[in-house]
């Protein structure tokens, strides 16, 4: 118990240490992270599942000539039975998540590796009951089907798990061993009994703690590597693997998805005039105002120098409407002359636009960015594409030949 209270103590400690309290709810709550995060989390999981669900079908197995040898021949073939049922429902739990990317479904896969033991223990416990266990080899052996939910909760931690998550997946199997002894099947004295669910209550704490500590180290590493230093955008090469798979969910769904491309106005003449800090300046502030008006399932992208694409989910071509008319209302920032940084910007609406591909709704975005700069910057060219004005929507546009794209 002591011991078990002291690593309780070091891993609070190292799992909160220096945290914000969005970073702390983040490890608390399972829909907090990004999209990007939560993909590469369910991948972790589901590789582990695979990798647990293995090895307990091959180990589980092995053990039957113990129990034949150990307990009485019924008694022993009963429990061949079971084991040969869980080893097979392991194997079925490996293959059935195989090229699955969701965090749905990494967590179903959690519950059903859960669930296997968890069945195998609350009908093993019976059996044992039936019968008389009085040897001293066979009490041995059965103490260790009573130990069976503590293995399945420690291995909670080597899973990234939140709080809550750790919570849900470790009641199952403290409610299963409970029942054991309320109902009389305990392989312990009830006195005892008691004692080592207490011990089994302490241990999910740890583990989840454990999980949720893996989480948080995850995720750090994930935004290291996939986040643009400067802006604080998602770079490049993750953002082309975000946009797919929001692409790839919104045609399954059916759902609106829109694009947003922003292209910074007259961003050269910052760094030449005032030099690449204040043109560094420039961009952490637009990339800044366009985090600001986006919301949190949205996704930012620096696309390319001065160049960034909005990822609206769920959004239709009004949605995104609304989404630059805030950021319209907040400014871009201010550029060292003492001007408002301007932004071409080009919408793109899957459904309306009846693209195909994702390339293609970002191409569409691209041109409508292009347009927009060609006839006189400082505007957008919504989905259709109909000029809206982003200083002075009264003001018709300059003609094409009048204006000189950067």
């Amino acid at each position: 118990m002591g011991f078990l209270r002291e690593a309780l103590t070091k891993i609070l400690a190292v799992v909160f240490a220096g945290m914000t309290m969005a970073e702390i709810v983040d490890l608390l709550i399972p829909s907090r992270q990004s999209a990007f995060v939560q993909r590469r989390r369910s991948l972790l999981i589901l590789s582990r599942v695979r990798l647990v669900g293995v090895t307990f079908a091959v180990l589980t197995p092995l053990w039957i000539p113990v129990d034949l040898i150990i307990f009485d021949t019924a008694l022993g073939m009963y429990l061949a039975a079971l084991r040969v049922l869980a080893s097979i429902a392991f194997v079925l739990l490996c293959l059935s998540y195989r090229g699955a990317d969701s965090m749905l479904v990494a967590r179903w896969g959690l519950v059903w590796l859960l669930a296997i033991p968890t069945v195998f223990f609350l009908i093993s416990h019976p059996l044992l009951a039936q019968f008389a266990v009085t040897d001293p080899a066979q009490q041995v052996i059965a103490a260790g089907y009573a130990f069976l939910p503590f293995v399945m909760v420690a291995g909670l931690a080597v899973f990234p798990i939140t709080a809550i998550e750790g919570a849900a997946l470790s009641l199952p199997l403290l409610i299963a061993y409970l029942l054991t002894g309320l109902l009389g099947y305990q392989l312990l004295p009830f006195a005892s009994h008691l004692g080592a669910q207490w011990l089994l209550l302490l241990l999910a704490v740890v583990a989840t703690l454990a999980g949720m500590s893996q989480l948080h180290f995850m995720s750090q590493l994930v935004d290291q590597s996939s986040h643009d230093g400067l802006t604080r955008a998602y770079n490049r090469r993750v953002g082309e693997e975000m946009v797919v798979q929001q692409y790839v969910t919104a045609a399954r769904a059916r759902q609106p998805l829109s694009f947003a491309f922003v292209d910074l106005d007259n961003f050269k003449s910052i760094n030449d005039r005032y030099g690449h800090e204040e043109g560094d300046n420039a961009l952490r502030s637009a990339s800044a105002a366009l985090r600001k008006v986006l919301r949190r399932g949205d996704i930012l992208i620096r696309w390319g120098g001065e160049e960034f694409l909005a990822v609206m989910p769920n959004t239709d071509s009004e949605g995104a409407r609304i989404a630059i008319e805030r950021l319209r209302e907040s400014g871009l920032g201010i550029r060292p002359d003492g001007k408002p940084v301007t932004a071409s910007i080009g919408l793109a609406e899957r459904i309306v636009d009846e693209s195909q591909q994702w390339t293609d709704l970002v191409e569409r975005a691209d041109q409508r960015m292009y347009l927009a700069k060609q006839t006189g910057k400082d505007r957008v060219v919504g989905i259709g594409d109909k000029l809206i004005a982003w200083t002075d929507e009264t003001a018709p546009p300059p003609p094409a030949h009048a204006a000189e794209a950067e």
